[in-house]
């Protein structure tokens, strides 16, 4: 899909600057996320998530031909795979999640409400709503123009990743072998801010930290290939980006714990579970399947 090569020295000067930016801005904002200022956290992983496109700027990896212009016409299907697979997915996972521990559901949405703060709550009620329709309207969102906003924030990752690192990775090792090492390296790259400031999991579930980073590993490993296909098939990095943002929507799905499981959300029931990721990854070997 590139046009062109990466040497070597590219990939390796790619490499250490999107580490190394990333990982300078993953402990600032884990930092803010130890004393408790959400908001400034949030923002700083957001800004985080442009430094892989930042990186490839500094070592001058081309942006033409990772697919700037799409052709909708002849790859809408794959669009609206993008757009609504990563909710299938999400939704049969937490499925399972909960059909295997039904105990966990939190039907009083209680961390929902915990983690939204009691003033917002009241500002909800004072509207005529409730946390339940909050949850709905979510949900709608993240169907129809959700994917489309995150798109933007994640086209910041994509067009390192999937964009410049794949390729190389693909190129020198193997279709799979190089979509595995990628996604290694790409959950590697969470690393930071998953041990210092609990970020997917938490910092108290089993096995913490060590069994977050090989479940996340295996997530970006699954998530990874899926991405690589979507950019394949749709030829345009903004498909990549597209089906990113979706995914990153139905994070939701975690705050339907009660919040005593909180810390079983190494398991589930959002995507990044141990439990919850069983339907990608049988999404993944029917994809692989067919591309052979």
């Amino acid at each position: 899909m590139m046009e062109g090569k990466t040497s070597k020295k590219q990939f390796m000067i790619y490499i250490i600057f999107a580490f190394v930016s990333s990982w300078i801005v993953q402990a600032i904002g884990s930092y803010f996320a130890i004393k408790g200022n959400a908001v400034i956290f949030k923002m700083i992983m957001a800004g985080c998530m442009f430094m892989p496109l930042l990186a490839v700027l500094a070592a001058r990896i081309p942006l033409k031909g990772m697919g700037w212009i799409p052709h909708l016409k002849e790859k809408i299907r794959w669009v609206f795979f993008a757009m609504w697979i990563p909710a299938l997915i999400s939704l049969v996972g937490a499925v399972l999640y909960f059909i295997i521990f039904p105990g966990h559901f939190d039907r009083e949405f209680t961390t929902m409400k915990l983690t939204m703060g009691e003033a917002a709550v009241k500002q909800l009620e004072a509207q005529g709503m409730t946390v339940e329709m909050t949850i709905i309207i979510s949900s709608i969102a993240a169907l129809t123009y959700g994917p489309f906003l995150n798109m933007i924030v994640a086209l910041g990752e994509e067009v390192g990743w999937r964009g410049a690192m794949y390729p190389y990775l693909k190129e020198r090792f193997g279709k799979t072998s190089g979509r595995i090492i990628g996604g290694i390296i790409w959950s590697i790259w969470h690393w930071p801010v998953m041990i210092l400031a609990g970020y997917e999991y938490g910092t108290d579930y089993i096995g913490a930290p060590f069994l977050g980073l090989v479940a996340f590993g295996m997530f970006c490993v699954l998530f990874g290939i899926l991405e690589d296909i979507v950019y394949e098939k749709t030829d345009t990095i903004w498909g990549a980006a597209l089906f990113h943002g979706a995914i990153n929507g139905w994070s939701v799905y975690a705050y339907l714990l009660k919040p005593e499981y909180m810390n079983r959300m190494i398991f589930g029931p959002a995507s990044i579970g141990l439990i919850s990721m069983i339907p990608m990854a049988g999404l993944v070997l029917v994809l692989l399947r067919k591309e052979k």
